[in-house]
């Protein structure tokens, strides 16, 4: 959105200024303040004066009115949207613009009390956070950009970033429309990157007399986490012929518990044909958009001819354990996500010969006012067509293989583990000219919080394919990428999760298990080849050479003995530092076992066992922020507001 600039009419002999505020200004003499210098605007004659008054009064109220017109939102003018807590209170639009390196927010209020807290932190705490802040005394309104220190006490910034641009009235609530560059370059300012974004809110429901007076573990308060930097993609044209198909929810009662995981198997007409997919969007059932957090369709296992039906909790004993052989995604949305197209060349095929034709619906219910009684049939709808696109669509799953070689110690603040994808593999499985990355879904379990692919070519780091620097494991999408992947036989993809196990008191295993890890990137190409999965783990024998080094140089016992399991070994260690960096370095230099699989599971024809790491010679640099231009000073002061005098629509 292109926010309009609007010029206002300056004093004789006086510069023009843009968005003008109360007080600003050299004429008339009644916005002047004490600190005001006093005009000095030449005599003229009556006649003159006159003349000038009412025209300047008819210029004014020209620019007023276009004035307001401009600062009115329009829903066209904020694509995305996502309610910030669970009853909707609060609701935020955003749209972002890559020209101004911007986003501008509309934040939907629908019952103002004393004001209220918005803004970003790390990880959704409210210590080290970066807030706007509307604040009432009872008599007089305020917005303002502050900070929270590590004890949550708020600070005006002295670099007021967060800039209003508007507030209305409207039937629904008051609109406070606000604009924040990515980058600021101010110390206390959170950092706008690509990837999860965790935004914090708090309501004020009794007045304070000023910003330091709010107590933030006294108020009403949540996160919501989302992806702001949205791609900037052209939709493809749809073909005449779509159709579509919605995989929803049977009319469900929602737990009244604050996580539910539902699932619910449906399945293709008998002799379904060959249709590619070319777009999906979410179906939510009207008032339940704060709870449905996030859902997923997935296709079954073709080596199955039937599976039972189903509709409950995932985690239920009564889920029949066939139901685990669903893990092929066909589509992924989570709260915020808009509808997702494939490239116009590409569509992603179900149905026909050697394709399952039962599918199975996960919802994510984050229901944390304990609502009863709700029913809901969100779902997903798919958009189809008969008419098949140049090209297949594939799904490739790059990282860690699912095995409990590869563990994090307990008490671990940032412990890094890495899978490869390596040029062996996709120089054997690859066609001669690539293949085109353009969406990818980044995933780990619990302990997750950064997951980053790179690709690298002849041993140089060349490019991101994807990453997230505050990534979430309840917070999980299909992301379409800025720009397009092309990978070439010989190529390697490096996957990199960071983990946190602080509040963990034994070692965690790689495996299927929620308190197990996993790091996978599933990144969506064409054209399909036969290439699944590109992963990797650790060699097993040189991990056993660790167990055997960690028995040696430790007073407590570790059983090697063959009967003793993997995860077993790792949960007698001692997690003494040498323990810890020991394991880090065997990570970094023991050769691995490699997974170059065709869809049949089975491995492409080769030697795969000890593979040697790939060597990278140069690394990609930290992308630097780009600093605003510098406005000049401005006072750590906020914004005074008088809402009672504020229009309604």
């Amino acid at each position: 959105m292109q926010l309009k600039s609007i010029t206002y009419p300056a004093c004789p002999g006086g510069p023009a200024h843009k968005w003008a505020k109360p007080g600003a200004g050299c004429c008339p003499a009644r916005m002047q303040t004490s600190r005001s210098k006093p005009c000095s605007c030449p005599s003229f004659k009556l006649r003159e004066v006159a003349s000038m008054y009412f025209t300047m009064i008819a210029v004014f109220l020209v620019i007023l009115v276009v004035a307001l017109q401009g600062s009115v939102p329009r829903g066209s003018d904020f694509p995305y949207k996502v309610p910030l807590d669970p009853q909707g209170l609060l609701e935020l639009s955003w749209n972002v613009s890559y020209p101004e390196q911007a986003v501008h927010f509309q934040l939907l209020v629908r019952d103002l009390q004393f004001g209220l807290l918005f803004g970003m932190s790390d990880r959704g705490e409210f210590e080290n956070a970066d807030l706007a802040v509307l604040w009432s005394d009872g008599h007089n309104s305020y917005f303002g950009d502050a900070w929270s220190d590590a004890k949550g006490q708020l600070h005006m910034d002295s670099q007021q970033d967060y800039q209003l641009l508007g507030a209305r009235r409207a039937p629904e609530g008051l609109y406070l429309l606000f604009r924040r560059a990515f980058s600021t370059c101010d110390p206390k300012d959170y950092l706008i990157e690509d990837g999860t974004v965790h935004l914090i809110y708090g309501i004020l429901e009794k007045p304070v007399h000023s910003l330091q007076a709010i107590n933030i573990s006294a108020i009403h308060r949540g996160l919501q986490r989302v992806q702001l930097l949205k791609p900037n993609i052209t939709v493809p044209e749809l073909p005449s012929d779509m159709k579509t198909m919605e995989i929803t929810a049977p009319d469900v009662v929602i737990p009244s518990q604050e996580t539910t995981y539902w699932c619910y198997m449906a399945e293709l007409a008998e002799g379904f044909p060959k249709h590619h997919i070319i777009m999906y969007e979410p179906v939510i059932t009207a008032g339940n958009e704060a709870l449905v957090h996030h859902m997923e369709v997935f296709q079954c296992a073709a080596e199955f001819d039937s599976f039972p039906h189903y509709n409950g909790p995932c985690d239920s004993k009564m889920k029949p354990d066939r139901l685990n052989y669903c893990r092929h995604v066909l589509a992924a949305w989570a709260m915020g996500a808009q509808a997702f197209y494939y490239p116009e060349e590409a569509g992603l095929a179900f149905g026909g010969p050697g394709s399952s034709r039962y599918l199975r619906l996960e919802i994510h219910y984050h229901n944390p006012l304990v609502f009863k009684g709700r029913r809901d049939s969100s779902g997903i709808r798919l958009y189809y067509t008969a008419t098949l696109r140049r090209y297949d669509a594939g799904i490739m799953e790059l990282g860690l293989v699912y095995t409990p070689v590869m563990a994090i110690p307990p008490g671990e603040d940032a412990f890094l583990l890495t899978g490869y994808c390596t040029d062996k593999c996709t120089q054997l499985a690859l066609p001669a000219a690539g293949i085109r990355i353009f969406a990818s879904q980044l995933h780990t379990h619990l302990a997750g919080r950064k997951v980053v692919t790179v690709l690298s070519r002849d041993g140089r780091e060349r490019q991101v394919v994807n990453a997230d620097g505050h990534y979430s494991p309840h917070f999980q999408e299909i992301r379409m990428l800025k720009e397009v992947v092309a990978v070439f036989p010989g190529d390697e993809l490096i996957t990199t999760c960071t983990y946190n196990t602080e509040d963990r008191s034994r070692a965690t295993v790689g495996g299927f298990g929620i308190l197990e890890e996993m790091c996978v990137n599933y990144v969506h190409y064409y054209p399909q080849t036969q290439l699944e999965l590109c992963k990797s783990a650790v060699d097993p024998g040189y991990l056993h050479r660790y167990f055997n080094l960690v028995n040696r140089f430790n007073d407590e016992e570790v059983c090697t003995c063959p009967q003793v399991s993997v995860p077993q070994q790792f949960f007698s260690v001692p997690w003494n530092t040498f323990n810890r960096d020991v394991l880090k370095s065997l990570y970094s230099f023991a050769p691995i076992s490699m997974h170059c699989n065709k869809s049949s599971a089975v491995r492409f024809p080769g030697e795969w066992e000890k593979q040697p790491l790939p060597t990278i010679t140069e690394r990609l640099r930290e992308p630097v922020p780009r600093c605003p231009p510098a406005p000049g000073p401005q006072p750590a002061a906020p914004v005074p507001l008088n809402l009672g005098e504020l229009r309604r629509d």
